[in-house]
């Protein structure tokens, strides 16, 4: 029971990332902040639940199911979303399965093998999400279009939607969110695992 409740509560908290990504007067004032950081933590959540789950079944595929859960997670906290007024087509995109597809690969490709799957699945999962996900906001509604078209009635003066800042900190948000993400997703990915020891 633990093993499963655990897999929901992880899910759950991928979701709650999504829909803050969803966000976009957020994402508009904070543009590639944002983008960074919400690729990084959607990629953490996404491999130490995946791995997790992979170990505990054995199977290959279960990542893949996994993302697949958080999916559709995420499609019916959109729709609730949708129904306050916010556009259902901004990040409900599945970008975790293809990075989840490849721990699957990691771990079937090298015959079930725990440490490859935290060193090449960790590693694969961290550099792709970002791309996946900036994939993903090319194929939705533009993030400023959307927050002046959608105005927030309540929001004070001063969180007004602002232009973004577009490289002013850093010219390139996939490659700096595939960077940090394919560093750190390897230590989540071996939390995952242990936690099935």
């Amino acid at each position: 029971c633990t093993h499963y409740l655990f897999i929901v509560v992880v899910a759950v908290n991928s979701t709650l990332l999504t829909i803050n990504a969803g966000d976009y007067i957020f994402y508009t004032d904070w543009a590639w902040t944002s983008f960074v950081v919400f690729s990084i933590s959607q990629t953490l959540m996404l491999v130490v639940g995946a791995c997790y789950y992979l170990t505990f079944t054995g199977v290959p595929g279960t990542a893949t199911y996994y993302a697949l859960i958080m999916t559709v997670y995420t499609w019916v906290a959109k729709g609730a979303w949708f129904a306050l007024g916010y556009p259902y087509d901004f990040i409900v995109t599945p970008v975790w399965l293809p990075s989840a597809m490849l721990l699957d690969l990691a771990y079937w490709a090298t015959k079930k093998n725990k440490h490859s799957l935290i060193l090449f699945g960790g590693v694969m999962c961290g550099m792709s999400l970002p791309l996946f996900n900036m994939v993903n906001l090319i194929t939705v509604a533009d993030p400023l279009e959307t927050a002046f078209k959608y105005p927030r009635p309540t929001l004070p003066p001063y969180m007004t939607p602002i232009e973004p800042a577009v490289g002013k900190f850093y010219n390139s948000p996939v490659a700096l969110g595939a960077g940090a993400g394919a560093v750190l997703s390897v230590t989540m990915a071996a939390l995952g695992c242990k936690l099935n020891t």
